[in-house]
């Protein structure tokens, strides 16, 4: 009896590392993507905001949600369109990004209490935690690391050329892409050609 129960914890315990390893597998190919193609990104991350926006108003409409958790929602998408604005440069310091961290704070606070208090099955609680709170922080989140291979737009004090300056700093770089690829070069073997 005691060996099954043992084995199954041993199982949740590798199924949890599959999931760690299949997520971070998908981040690094997201950032990739990001990282390439900036443009489609801020496309797709506009069309989901406007979508996610619309689901707002929909759930006012059809579900009768209280009006603190729509307006706190509508107004944190209002911030992520303001995030777009200099997409993909986003400074963490700048009013609009802390406004944004802000207002996800208090909608997931809000969001909290009502679920609390207002039975809903675990489902419809995961569609609104997914779709309405973190599908676009997440997507802004992963799109953080598109600004890591960005070229200078202007020269710095101690430089005198922008080519050089870039290629001075280029190693420290601070995004979600360097950090897997740190994480990759540490953690996995490197492979090396032989020459015959």
């Amino acid at each position: 009896m005691w060996f099954l129960t043992l084995i199954s914890y041993i199982a949740i315990l590798v199924q949890l590392i599959f999931v760690t390893i299949a997520i971070a597998a998908g981040l690094y190919y997201l950032a990739e993507l990001v990282e390439e193609y900036t443009r489609i990104a801020k496309r797709v991350i506009w069309w989901m905001n406007s979508v996610t926006l619309g689901l707002y108003i929909l759930l006012w409409i059809c579900e009768n949600f209280p009006l603190p958790i729509i307006i706190c929602g509508i107004l944190a998408q209002l911030s992520h369109y303001v995030i777009l604005r200099n997409f993909p440069f986003v400074s963490f310091l700048s009013l609009e990004f802390l406004a944004a961290v802000v207002f996800i704070i208090v909608n997931h606070y809000l969001a909290f209490s009502h679920f609390t208090s207002v039975y809903h099955p675990f489902s419809e609680v995961m569609a609104y935690f997914t779709l309405f709170l973190w599908l676009v922080p997440f997507a802004l989140f992963v799109s953080l690391s598109a600004n890591d291979n960005v070229l200078p737009t202007s020269i710095d004090g101690r430089e005198a050329d922008v080519v050089s300056s870039y290629f001075s700093k280029r190693n420290k770089k601070y995004g979600l892409l360097t950090f897997f690829n740190y994480a990759k070069e540490s953690v996995l073997p490197v492979r090396t050609k032989k020459g015959f």
